[in-house]
């Protein structure tokens, strides 16, 4: 598989007055410092070695596009601090990421069984494998979704105790065939996937494809900490793991 140039993504924002689409690959680079965090013109000016016209008329540009805004400097009131202030849906590759023998494998998964949750779940998957093979990335929207997912069962599955809460989750994770879960760490929290219904049958991409389990998985541990934390999908079938691996990051 031939590895994709993310310089030449189109990456897609949601603002206040609707989608927006990026195309500059300046632009998508100032976004990529901006996405860890607000910095200063100098700052985006030194990440990306341009010169400081040509980042502040970027600058400008996404500010006007409402997918930026700025504050002025708390330390240094000459300054601006730029932050994103717009919503990432994804973004789109000209070209094409898997393989087409990719829906033969599908069919004959789906042909083999007569569960209905087996073909809802192979219909979620071959929207997902159209979209990837069209070079379209939609996992911040499944992260999205899934974040809402883990909020709407929370209340189902909360429990003080660490320990019964991820059995909990565990129990969750099962009954809904969405695969099964082991805790290998409590300090940090680790957690391994295995027969992942999200990613085991999608081709390996070279990268983790878990964004709705993540999504879950951050909304149950936010509540449970009741503080935003981040999950980090370390390890992936799509990436050629034998496991899913989770990394539940605390700010403690």
């Amino acid at each position: 598989m031939t590895p994709v140039n993310t310089k030449s993504r189109i990456k897609i924002f949601s603002t206040k007055s609707g989608v927006n689409v990026i195309q500059s690959p300046i632009k998508a680079q100032i976004l990529s410092i901006l996405k860890e965090g607000g910095k200063s013109g100098s700052q985006i000016v030194s990440s990306t070695h341009r010169s400081k016209s040509t980042i502040s008329a970027h600058l400008q540009d996404l500010e006007d596009a409402g997918i930026i805004d700025w504050v002025i400097d708390p330390e240094d009131r000459r300054k601006k601090i730029y932050f994103i202030n717009s919503r990432f849906l994804g973004d789109v590759s000209p070209e094409k990421i898997i393989e087409d023998e990719l829906d033969q494998c599908l069919e004959d998964q789906i042909l083999e069984s007569d569960d209905p949750l087996k073909f809802f779940r192979f219909m979620f998957r071959a929207i997902r494998v159209s979209l990837m093979d069209e070079g379209i990335n939609i996992d911040p929207i499944l992260h999205s979704a899934g974040c809402k997912v883990g909020k709407t069962f929370y209340k189902k599955l909360q429990n003080p105790d660490i320990n019964k809460f991820i059995g909990n989750i565990g129990e969750f994770w099962e009954n809904n065939q969405l695969g099964r879960i082991e805790i290998k760490s409590f300090d940090p929290i680790i957690i391994q996937a295995y027969d992942c219904f999200e990613c085991e049958d999608l081709p390996q991409v070279g990268k983790p494809a878990c964004a709705f389990d993540s999504g879950v998985l951050e909304a149950f541990f936010s509540k449970y900490y009741q503080e935003q934390v981040e999950v980090e999908e370390v390890k992936c079938y799509a990436q050629g793991d034998d496991y899913c691996q989770f990394l539940v990051k605390t700010k403690n």
